[in-house]
């Protein structure tokens, strides 16, 4: 009876979880194994890996087309050879998939060089497997594999979030400049020093903060994307343009005020702020596609840290007397005061509205695509 109960080797506690997490987050798991088919099946059965089921004997009796067919319908692979495992790798990736492989024996190594990231067990691998492996999981478990694609969508999510801050924030500059240098000519605007300023100060605090932001609760349940297709594509060159016209448009629109309620400087000292706190504001438009207003600061309570000591330094400068002559800044009035901050807070709404859009026309094209598959079929 010992032995018996002996010969039931059960997956690790929470690996069926992992493959379940897997399958919600558009990724394929599939099971290479040497053992007997029926053990195979049986395994994959217990941790919910679908799909059919081959043997390496199999693969060797069908045509190269046949094989291909086979190989990428089939998620359990029984009594298979260290080359047909390689094989198996290159027809994925010959069908554009992106494929990790994770091994611990010598046979494995083959396979292990061919993938795009090949993981090795760091308790049971041996050296060779180790060696040819992109990295190594200490623990041996399927689940740190899963966590580690968690911790990645997050700090690429995070990058997207920088890269689109700086250029929107950036963009708006470079426009709000042109536009008051053919549009204001015989006033002063904003100076390189308040330029440079915004650049180092307001531009830089908040993306140290980006890299502290958590996962989304749902960054497990969206499909895998391109790095490169997710970064450059229609979505950021949109979220650059949209916010670098409002920002724009917010700060110009202060200028015009300032020169209205009190001369030149107030007007230089109204745009400067205006354009500082904006951005400042901006940073919680790009933390999620979800409403700044209900995301707030939750979650990353650095984030605040940065946009509030960020904010301090900026109303320091007009308030320090050396400072606001080396800047060419004035201090303002409650009036003056009251139209940067619902200028710059017009961000939060402006910002909620273009994601109410974007979500409209994704829908709509969405309900495009179904009603032409529909057809087609």
């Amino acid at each position: 009876f010992i032995a018996a109960a002996g010969l039931f080797d059960p997956p690790k506690k929470g690996a069926a979880d992992a493959v379940e997490e897997c399958r919600r987050a558009g990724i394929r798991v599939i099971m290479i194994t040497g053992d007997h088919l029926a053990t195979a099946v049986a395994a994959a059965e217990r941790i919910g890996i679908g799909g059919g089921a081959t043997t390496g004997e199999k693969l060797d009796c069908l045509s190269g087309q046949e094989r291909r067919e086979l190989i990428l319908q089939c998620g359990v692979f029984a009594r298979v050879s260290p080359s047909q495992k390689r094989e198996i790798v290159e027809t994925l990736q010959n069908a554009g998939e992106v494929v990790a492989m994770t091994g611990d024996g010598i046979n494995d190594a083959p396979g292990l060089k061919k993938a795009d990231i090949g993981v090795a067990m760091g308790l049971s691998g041996a050296d060779v497997t180790k060696n040819a492996a992109d990295m190594v999981i200490a623990d041996d478990d399927f689940s740190t594999i899963v966590g580690a694609v968690r911790e990645g969508r997050r700090i690429f999510s995070n990058i997207r979030k920088t890269i689109t801050f700086f250029l929107a924030t950036n963009a708006a500059e470079v426009l709000t400049v042109l536009l008051a240098s053919l549009a204001l000519i015989g006033f002063d605007f904003l100076r390189p020093t308040q330029l440079l300023w915004i650049n180092l100060v307001t531009d830089s605090f908040p993306v140290l903060a980006f890299g502290m932001e958590k996962a989304d609760d749902d960054v497990m349940k969206k499909p895998p994307v391109s790095a490169v297709k997710s970064l450059w594509n229609v979505r950021t060159a949109a979220d650059i343009i949209v916010f670098g016209i409002i920002q724009t448009a917010l700060t110009l629109g202060a200028f015009g005020l300032g020169l209205v309620t009190g001369g030149n400087q107030t007007a230089v000292t109204m745009a400067f702020l205006t354009m500082s706190f904006a951005e400042l504001v901006h940073a919680l438009n790009v933390r999620s596609d979800k409403s700044a207003l209900i995301t707030r600061f939750k979650g990353n309570p650095v984030l605040l840290a940065t946009v509030c000591s960020a904010v301090v330094l900026s109303v320091a400068l007009c308030y320090i007397p050396a400072a606001a002559e080396a800047f060419g800044l004035t201090a303002l009035g409650v009036r003056e005061w009251a139209a940067v901050s619902l200028l710059s807070l017009a961000m939060l709404p402006l910002g909620d509205l273009y994601k109410i859009c974007l979500k409209a026309a994704s829908a709509q094209s969405r309900r495009g695509r179904k009603k032409i598959s529909a057809q087609a079929k």
